[in-house]
């Protein structure tokens, strides 16, 4: 697919290197603000003010989602679909963690650089980047620093974005990592705390009693014999567990997180039906075992022939990157879910995701930013084309 003319990636390449080096900046800075799913309030406020910095049109909502617009050509047509770039900036660090960033000439490391501090600073200087490449929107572009994308999060940022706003006709979910990804496929997720409870009491003194650990013990293990489909892929993880009081008490709680993801949202339900009978058959002996729905990620697929993934595909082309496609859980699950276009797309290269000693690496990002504002004008003027098509119709 050709995605543009030679000028134009020759402009949008130059006008990535010119501000990569506010990118790099802003990471920096967006990582140092402590930011923890359901805790996101002060980086909220000091992305709303990056965006109004740059004279953009920006709204935060009651959850903490910031939304700005770039306009498009005054000569859209009317009511053309609008265009959405989502960044998460929700980590997955709690409170307590030191953020402490250090930079050399070629990597940066903190927690949250790359997950997902570039993205959201690549989104907040998007517009710089139109200015100097002297390009405009066919359509206009919300931009977005959405919360609750990590997590128990659940989405909630990007479900709320796409529920207040009418007309969005395609979406790009930014991640800060896996520059050269296009991920058009969304794992769907279903997530449980299992809870057992009991009348507790003496180890000894009380000997007979159901356990609540030892009940949940039980519960785990047929979980675990669960079979599960190769394809689609389909998966279930413990992933925590909580419980008991002391080493000479029969624990009267014991509690664990179940994690079931699958690319098919009709074999996620019925993994999730299935386990819902599991942990109602488990009640026994004085012991009551619940299954509390904590958390919901819709499952879909994009079409790898599709424009939208097309196009992410030929803006890495054109700046000699090798696209590679895969499945992911994404900001991108929702619009996938609700069949509205979308995919995620990486920014540069780096590691240790979801540790304290997280790193990006520095070369590369002016062509993901260059990726970036390159599928923004390609989807703006699809977008574009095809509301003058219906209008004409």
């Amino acid at each position: 697919m050709i995605l543009a003319s030679p000028e134009r990636i020759q402009a949008v390449r130059a006008a990535a290197e010119a501000v990569t080096p506010l990118v790099v900046d802003l990471t920096a800075r967006i990582a140092a603000i402590a930011s923890p799913t359901g805790g996101e309030w002060e980086k909220s406020r000091f992305v709303e003010s990056l965006f109004k910095n740059e004279g953009l049109a920006t709204v935060c909502d009651a959850i903490g989602d910031v939304v700005a617009t770039i306009p498009g050509r005054p000569c859209a047509s009317p009511g053309a679909p609008t265009l959405l770039i989502a960044a998460h900036i929700d980590t997955v660090f709690p409170l307590p963690t030191p953020l402490s960033i250090a930079r050399s000439e070629s990597q940066m490391v903190g927690p949250g650089v790359g997950d997902n501090s570039i993205a959201v600073a690549a989104a907040t200087s998007l517009a710089a980047l139109f200015r100097v490449a002297g390009e405009v929107p066919a359509v206009d572009v919300l931009l977005t620093g959405n919360v609750g994308e990590e997590g128990l999060g659940n989405l909630r940022g990007i479900r709320e974005v796409m529920a207040t706003r009418s007309g969005i006709g395609a979406v790009v979910a930014l991640e800060g990592h896996n520059l050269g990804r296009v991920t058009h496929v969304a794992v769907g997720s279903r997530r449980f705390r299992i809870t057992a409870e009991g009348p507790g009491g003496h180890s000894w003194g009380d000997f007979g009693r159901p356990n609540a650990i030892q009940g949940l013990a039980k519960v785990i293990a047929e979980l675990d014999a669960i079979p599960l489909p190769r394809s689609p892929k389909t998966t279930l993880n413990v992933g925590t567990i909580d419980g008991g009081v002391s080493v000479n008490t029969i624990a009267p709680v014991a509690s664990c997180l179940l994690d079931l993801r699958s690319t098919d949202d009709p074999t996620l339900r019925r993994l999730s039906e299935r386990v819902t009978r599991l942990v109602a058959r488990s009640n026994r002996d004085a012991l009551v075992v619940t299954a509390e729905l904590i958390g919901d990620r819709p499952a879909g697929v994009v079409a790898i022939e599709s424009p939208i993934v097309q196009m992410a595909a030929g803006a890495l082309a054109a700046l000699g990157l090798e696209p590679s496609f895969d499945a992911s859980s994404t900001d991108a699950n929702v619009p996938i879910a609700a069949g509205i276009p979308a995919v995620c797309i990486g920014l540069t290269t780096g590691g240790n995701v979801h540790r304290p000693d997280e790193f990006i690496d520095l070369a590369p990002i002016p062509n993901g930013i260059a990726q970036l504002a390159l599928l923004t004008l390609a989807l703006s003027e699809l977008l574009l084309a095809r509301a003058e098509q219906v209008r004409c119709h």
